[in-house]
């Protein structure tokens, strides 16, 4: 889970140092006007809430993906769902990997596309040495996706407000919301066993 760098401290201490690492490096990126247009990234139509927290250098949350993109494909598309995706800035570069993914979503903000540049960034974070912009571009230019530079404080904000909303204090976590009913799992199991609950 993404919580190495806050072991051995209380959960009440835990979710403040992590909810003050969250506005350090979300506020990195400057600007207060909110300019991400629909480049959120949120998808579907369905009636149940699902929030994704992970972060790309999160070893757990790089395992769940192989089983949890095919759900949440099936959910979004059965119109079961509306499913936000919450970068949680649990790494120090995990501010810029979200930056570029904002930035490829305002290019085309389609949920394959999301998907595609997610699995492109959890690569890049998985081999260590994409830690800087320039090499973030590189790679996406090799996978042929574009992408627009743009504010995104905006967006920022909303990932702030959600992971406070929500508790976040590791990764991964889901949040499920249906009939005015919040759920929260940690962890890849449990996350996937509650979306596979959904899909029954």
């Amino acid at each position: 889970m993404g919580l190495g760098v806050v072991k051995g401290k209380t959960a009440a201490g835990r979710l403040s140092v992590i909810l003050t690492l969250t506005v350090a490096l979300w506020t990195l990126t400057g600007g207060a006007a909110p300019a991400w247009g629909d480049s959120f990234p949120t998808y579907g139509t369905g009636p149940v809430q699902v929030r994704i927290y992970t972060d790309y250098f999160c070893p757990p949350c790089r395992a769940m993906e192989p089983e949890l993109e095919p759900l949440l494909i099936r959910l979004v598309e059965g119109g079961v769902i509306t499913v936000t995706l919450v970068d949680t800035p649990f790494s120090k570069h995990t501010a810029l990997y979200a930056r570029y993914f904002l930035y490829a979503l305002d290019r085309h903000n389609a949920f394959g596309h999301a998907l595609l540049v997610r699995n492109t960034l959890f690569e890049a974070a998985a081999n260590r040495h994409v830690t800087t912009k320039e090499r973030i571009e590189e790679l996406f230019k090799d996978k042929g996706i574009s992408f627009r530079e743009f504010d995104t404080a905006g967006a920022f904000q909303r990932y702030n407000a959600l992971i406070r909303e929500d508790n976040i204090d590791a990764t991964p976590s889901c949040v499920i919301i249906r009939s005015a009913k919040k759920e929260k799992f940690v962890g890849g199991p449990d996350i996937i066993k509650a979306l596979r609950e959904l899909h029954r």
